[in-house]
């Protein structure tokens, strides 16, 4: 069921009326591939599984968006077996490839060092995180994304090393006006992990879950 939710999500969004998909939202997004525009921020905040995230992100030039996050973590990385608590800081870098009247492509990078503690212990990592976008208009006052997340992380010192995560999902921001949207994003897949010693496990994967409800306001 987890396999079908991405294909279920791309096919609802392919079968939207075309006359509804020529409009491009609020011209802005967060989660989605249209940029912010030269001299635009928008602050964002969202919450669910793993944890907490603020954000702010700047529109450097019409195509190229730069910013920066933090992340109160309740699960480790997404993973929906561990529950350590940790935090995150990233860089925030977005660029957009390609935009029609219909869709919009980009890529984001957000690199940045974190910290899980894990009875007593800190691990400490640096994640660098690329993802593809693919952002739907549907009316002025919905966006539509799907995306492939590749966030790759590794962990310094004896313990979990590197870890190889490939998530697939969808979400969206609906404008309540134009500078403000609610929004939600998912993502899902296996996080591949070749150090089979960590915690005593036999496996060799985690499944992971990214899914957050919250806020984007541009100001």
């Amino acid at each position: 069921m987890k396999r079908l939710l991405p294909g279920v999500l791309l096919a609802c969004l392919l079968a939207l009326p075309g006359t509804a998909l020529a409009q491009r939202g609020q011209g802005w997004s967060v989660l989605a591939a249209d940029t912010m525009g030269r001299g635009n921020t928008a602050f964002s905040a969202q919450i669910g599984w793993p944890g907490l995230t603020l954000g702010v992100l700047h529109g450097g030039s019409e195509r190229f968006d730069i910013g920066g996050k933090f992340s109160f973590n309740w699960g480790r990385e997404g993973w929906v077996r561990y529950t350590d608590p940790g935090i995150k800081l990233q860089a925030w870098m977005r660029l957009m490839l390609a935009q029609t009247s219909q869709v919009s492509m980009a890529v984001t990078f957000q690199p940045g060092p974190f910290f899980y503690f894990d009875d007593g212990d800190t691990d400490v990592g640096l994640t660098l995180p690329v993802a593809f976008v693919v952002g739907i208009p549907a009316g002025s006052n919905l966006m539509l994304n799907v995306g492939l997340d590749l966030p790759f992380h590794v962990y310094f010192g004896e313990g979990i090393g590197p870890v190889f995560p490939l998530l697939v999902g969808g979400g969206m921001e609906y404008f309540l006006n134009r500078d403000l949207a609610a929004t939600f994003n998912m993502r899902l897949g296996p996080s591949i992990i070749p150090d089979r010693g960590y915690r005593g496990r036999d496996d060799q994967s985690e499944f992971t879950l990214e899914a957050l409800f919250g806020i984007a306001f541009r100001f």
